[in-house]
């Protein structure tokens, strides 16, 4: 069984099919319909809910923390112990959330089909902002679409709301939402079951490896970000899922003097602060990920499970030297990213064994470190090409080096022919344009949809110079965001 909160409503389901989203559960199971399907893909945010769950501060105070999601890649077991709103729960006594009056009163609404979506996510801004920002705005409605054009009102929806905000039922009833979220908070393993399809939650890594181990079929649900469009975009069925996302201790991030270890099922949304504190262009990439409902729901070690070679973090993760440590049983083995991957969609990944951290080596003085995406839209877009550089150059020599890319080959790789043209040598325009020609050594790309091989060659190349220029000088530096 599993339960949560709709609303201020206990659920508890046992008999549900493991493969129904939150979209297709409200809209069918609850009768609440103003949610809806844009794409079922996660790139509209037609379908966008909240989702609160309880967490402690570090002066050890309790508040519930809101987070937008895209319904449509949320499966119901995923709920397990925390809260979900719709934009139905919004109104309260007859009266409008403030959201919901800040959009009618700017006009924000035309044909109205995606207005839903962004009330959800105008609330998810105003619970975790507190005064207007247009960069927040921006970020926090970048996954929601509207056919209409109607941004600009959006924006100033976004405004009115978030400048000198009052309480709400929500901020009302806090004290009584954390209480019934600890009286179903899960103390043992959860389970959603349909006779032939069935989904586990287990809440430690011990009790994970032992399901795994029982279960070597399962596949392992973190974000579901991608496993997800399996049902949704492809029709499959998933027999046996293994959530992850109640697991506290895959949720951590520690920072020690030498590494960042990040728990293999954080959010990428959290991911954030700690790695850009480090490697700024890291946090730079992240905010081009997708939108901040897939961020809040994909986790770092979804996107190097999935073994994509185009996602995005693993080129800057290899050029930053980070490990995974993979669990099965009660064995822990620690291995470079880089041998990770071995062919289009096979990884040294063994039976039962799944990731249960990545160890992320801390920045140097000495490590210049950059990383670009190309991809046809500056925002939520899949990346072309990705690229990430890390050299240690020493009384202008290099010293070092460490080369990614992703989109280049059937993995994210390193370019080790690029790599050994530029190590000992100076650092200028002639040996990276050797480095350059080596990239051809390095990689045979395709040609598809996003791009062709010339042009997926020819950009590699390109940033290798762009990082360069930069470095030579920094002032005019245009840094990941700025290139597309």
């Amino acid at each position: 069984m599993i339960q949560f909160l709709l609303n201020q409503e206990l659920r508890s389901e046992h008999a549900l099919d493991p493969n129904l989203t939150v979209l297709n559960y409200l809209r069918e199971h609850v009768g609440k319909s103003g949610t809806k399907e844009g794409c079922a893909s996660g790139d509209c945010g037609a379908c966008t809910v909240v989702v609160g769950e309880l967490q402690t501060d570090d002066a050890g105070r309790e508040h519930i923390r809101y987070r937008s999601l895209n319904s449509c890649l949320t499966f119901v077991s995923s709920l397990h112990g925390k809260q979900l709103i719709s934009v139905e729960d919004l109104k309260h006594q007859g009266e409008l959330h403030s959201v919901q009056k800040a959009m009618v009163e700017c006009h924000g609404s035309q044909c109205g089909f995606c207005t839903p979506g962004f009330v959800m996510s105008l609330f998810a801004l105003q619970k975790n902002s507190d005064a207007p920002d247009p960069a927040k705005a921006h970020e926090a409605l970048a996954g929601n679409l509207c056919r209409c054009t109607g941004y600009r009102p959006i924006l100033a929806a976004a405004e009115q709301s978030c400048c000198g905000k009052q309480p709400d039922q929500f901020d009302a009833r806090e004290a009584e939402t954390i209480a019934r979220l600890k009286a179903i908070a899960p103390t043992d393993i959860g389970e959603l079951n349909s006779g032939d399809k069935r989904c586990l939650v287990p809440l430690t890594v011990a009790d994970l490896a032992d399901l795994y181990d029982a279960y070597p079929q399962a596949r392992l649900l973190a974000g579901g970000t991608d496993l997800a469009l399996e049902v949704t975009q492809f029709h499959r069925t998933l027999p046996v899922m293994i959530y992850v996302g109640n697991v506290a201790e895959m949720k951590r991030i520690e920072t020690f003097d030498d590494r960042i270890e990040i728990g293999a099922a954080t959010a990428l949304s959290d991911c954030y602060e700690a790695l850009t504190a480090e490697y700024p262009d890291f946090g730079e990439l992240l905010h081009r990920f997708a939108s901040l409902q897939i961020r809040n729901q994909g986790t770092l070690g979804g996107n190097i499970g999935n073994a994509s070679p185009i996602g995005d973090s693993p080129p800057l993760l290899i050029a930053l030297g980070a490990q995974v440590v993979l669990c099965k049983g009660e064995t822990r083995r620690t291995l470079n990213l880089e041998d990770y991957f071995i062919d289009y969609k096979v990884t040294a990944r063994q039976e039962s064994e799944f990731i249960e951290k990545i160890i992320v080596p801390r920045a140097t003085a000495e490590q210049r470190f950059r990383a670009y995406k190309v991809s046809k839209r500056l925002d939520d877009d899949i990346s072309a090409v990705c690229a990430a550089f890390n050299l240690r150059v020493e009384n202008g020599v290099i010293s070092d080096a460490r080369m990614a890319f992703g989109g280049m080959a059937a993995i994210p790789k390193r370019a080790a022919h690029c790599e050994a043209v530029l190590l000992g040598q100076p650092f200028n325009s002639a040996v990276v344009e050797r480095a350059c020609a080596a990239l051809a050594e390095d990689f045979t790309p395709l040609s598809d949809f996003r791009a062709s091989k010339e042009y997926r060659l020819l950009s590699a190349q390109n940033l290798l110079r762009k990082y360069f220029i930069e470095l030579q000088t920094p002032h005019i530096e245009t840094r990941v965001t700025a290139y597309v």
